[in-house]
């Protein structure tokens, strides 16, 4: 503490400051005096000069006929003591002292700036899983509480204006601490759900639950703002018999999990497969009923025509014979029958034209089928695509999916017949797929 000078009454002028490092209230004093000795460390002489620096704030502490007042003066301010640029302490200057001599009062600083850190380090407590709610798992923990004072007159109602370092601050806070922690923690297997073998690797999500229980209570207990909590470690007692029963517990449940989720994925793959073949198989028979089927009609459609003739041919032999027996003799007479032999010549003129319609009609019905091109036959294939087959396609499908880019000359295809999957670019009649659109279109017909 350095001197300003001498008054007119012979008394040293102070200069009010703090310089302590880690503090949290600190009471000033005059030089060579120690807290609390004697009423001479209260004494302020006027025009003293006081220095409050940024982050921290002074309070004066004085008496007044209506009780103890308090004066905040925040920082930063640097000033002498006088009633013109200080009138907070006018009235507590004695005018029997002429504004000269000592007046009375306590003066705190607060620090309110930077980091106050805390480390604590609890020692082994029980924590327990709902899997074995009577088998304590020994755990301790450490970390650091991150703090600062904002609400200054909230601090000092609950902490009284007294010489309070950092230390002394740690000793007032360390049971609380501890029990806010402990309390959070031992119950974090029931309330997150976190089994306790696995509480170091959910190490982030206990940390913020634990901040979140703490920070009201440091500020409604202790006055002090949590600006962090860093829970370093939890560690189990890896000795305890307890710790290696449940570890082989969540070790098995873990094990027998896989495999039956492995068990699943087998079965489901399986039940795929076999609904594939299955409704392949049903594919490929239904295609060959209906070629088979196609293949009667054509078959029926051009051999319908020779039947017709068959059958005008067999009416014609009735005819033929029944005209033979017109131009007979008479009732065995042996005379000639002219109406019978007239009316056989009628029919045999009308048979005649018939025969000449019905093979007219049977050329040109072969004329039109040796016109007529052939069926288009019904290709369909079967496409793998990294290799998720689908299908069956025609040729008109396949055509759209290679111009969506979906089938390439690279792409695998089968068919009914074929003996394995084969690249669509090496399949003749695929080709055409992959043609530039010139040399898909097909030339004009020949003139036949």
């Amino acid at each position: 503490m350095g001197l300003f000078g001498r008054g007119k009454s012979g008394g040293l002028m102070n200069v009010i400051r703090c310089d302590q490092q880690d503090y949290l209230v600190w009471k000033w004093r005059p030089e060579n005096q120690e807290v609390n000795s004697t009423s001479r460390e209260n004494a302020i002489r006027y025009g003293s000069s006081l220095r409050v620096k940024d982050g921290e704030v002074a309070v004066f502490v004085y008496k007044q006929q209506n009780g103890t007042c308090q004066d905040f003066i925040e920082g930063p301010y640097d000033d002498t003591i006088k009633t013109d640029n200080f009138p907070v302490l006018s009235s507590i200057v004695g005018l029997a002292f002429g504004g000269e001599s000592p007046f009375q009062a306590e003066i705190y600083f607060i620090n309110l700036a930077g980091n106050n850190q805390i480390r604590f380090g609890i020692p082994y407590f029980d924590v327990f899983d709902p899997r074995f709610p009577d088998h304590g798992i020994p755990m301790s923990a450490r970390g650091t509480l991150t703090f600062n004072v904002t609400d200054y007159k909230g601090f000092i109602k609950l902490n009284r204006l007294i010489n309070f370092e950092l230390e002394d601050f740690k000793k007032q806070v360390k049971d609380a601490i501890s029990k806010y922690i402990k309390a959070v923690v031992m119950n974090v297997p029931s309330d997150m759900g976190i089994p306790a073998v696995q509480m170091e690797r959910r190490i982030l999500d206990i940390n913020e639950t634990v901040y979140n229980y703490l920070k009201p209570r440091m500020e409604n207990d202790f006055g002090v703002n949590l600006k962090a909590l860093d829970l370093g470690s939890l560690e189990i007692d890896k000795e305890s018999p307890y710790y290696e029963e449940l570890r082989q517990l969540t070790a098995g449940n873990t094990a027998r999990t896989m495999n039956a989720q492995t068990d699943v994925n087998i079965q489901n793959l399986q039940d795929t497969q076999a609904i594939n073949a299955q409704n392949m198989a049903e594919t490929l028979r239904i295609q060959r009923e209906e070629s088979q089927r196609a293949q009667q009609l054509q078959t029926q459609t051009n051999f319908m025509g020779t039947h017709a003739m068959n059958l005008q041919a067999d009416v014609l032999k009735t005819g033929a014979q029944s005209l033979g027996t017109m131009g007979t003799l008479d009732g065995g007479s042996g005379g000639v029958n002219p109406a019978g032999m007239m009316t056989g010549m009628m029919m045999g003129g009308a048979m005649g034209q018939q025969m000449a319609g019905m093979m007219n009609g049977m050329g040109q019905q072969m004329q039109q089928a040796m016109n007529t091109p052939p069926p288009i036959p019904n290709v369909q294939y079967h496409i793998s695509v990294n290799g998720a087959q689908s299908g069956p396609y025609n040729m008109q499908q396949l055509a759209q999916l290679a111009q969506n880019g979906q089938v390439t000359m690279q792409t695998y295809v089968w068919k009914q017949g074929m003996p394995g999957w084969e690249l669509a670019g090496n399949i003749v009649e695929l080709q055409v797929l992959f043609m530039p659109p010139a040399q898909s279109v097909p030339p004009p017909p020949p003139n036949v």
